[in-house]
């Protein structure tokens, strides 16, 4: 279930919460190209969105937790 160079880059774009149109931009590609890569990456790993793509790819390794930048917490959060 390896995941193209291309699939795991966008799936770390994912990861991070862009949109198909600001992977496209990023990338240099059309968004629906994104979705066709997505799409791919559903099928590959078995699953059924964004969300669960993401995790599943992070369970099995085609990328690391250190790939998805957390932001930091807002200020004045309670703990």
């Amino acid at each position: 279930m390896k995941l193209t160079a291309r699939r795991r880059q966008i799936l770390t774009l994912v990861a991070n919460g862009h949109t198909n149109a600001s992977i496209g931009s990023l990338l240099g590609i059309h968004p629906v190209t994104v979705n066709r890569h997505l799409a791919d990456i559903y099928r590959l790993l078995g699953a059924r969105d964004r969300a669960n793509a993401v995790a599943i790819a992070l369970a099995v390794g085609e990328i690391g937790p250190a790939q998805i930048l957390v932001p930091d917490a807002p200020r004045g959060a309670a703990a």
